[in-house]
């Protein structure tokens, strides 16, 4: 399958993240053609900081393999993965890392971009970026924009 077509069930991932007033990230986890996972935010629904989509999916990646090794695995994610899901990604030797939009803001953002890329190239990880960008950022924007307009 195409990358556009495993981002776009990211993307699902991300709409049923949105619709339950969660930041709509989605990730879907692929091994050979496959998808063994998918998931989107709940860190409001779980009340746990740490129930991000690519952390929900590495997990649930971990038990259809049933071991902590995704080896040969690709996340697809929406959103840049922030540095918490970067050492989970790591660490669960994901191979390609597949996002679509970027998360550079200020230059805060931009100093943990740099740091992300050399942390996963140290680590053979393939980045690939810009994959339904303009998707990816469209339902962030929109959920950001209905956030500000209710305070």
């Amino acid at each position: 399958m195409e990358k556009s077509l495993y981002m776009e069930e990211a993307l699902k991932e991300a709409y049923k993240a949105y619709n339950k007033g969660e930041t709509p990230i989605g990730a879907v986890i692929v091994k050979d053609d496959q998808i063994i996972a998918r998931a989107h935010n709940l860190t409001e629904e779980l009340k746990d900081s740490t129930a991000h989509a690519e952390m929900l999916a590495i997990k649930q990646a971990s038990e259809v393999l049933g071991g902590w090794r995704l080896i040969n695995c690709d996340l697809y994610v929406t959103m840049e993965p922030c540095i918490m899901c970067s050492g989970a990604i790591i660490n669960s030797r994901i191979k390609n890392l597949i996002i679509g939009a970027k998360h550079i803001k200020n230059l805060k953002m931009e100093k943990q971009h740099e740091f992300k890329m050399d942390y996963y190239k140290d680590n053979n990880i393939e980045v690939t970026f810009g994959v339904l960008k303009d998707e990816c950022s469209h339902i962030l924007q929109e959920f950001f924009k209905t956030l500000r307009n209710k305070h």
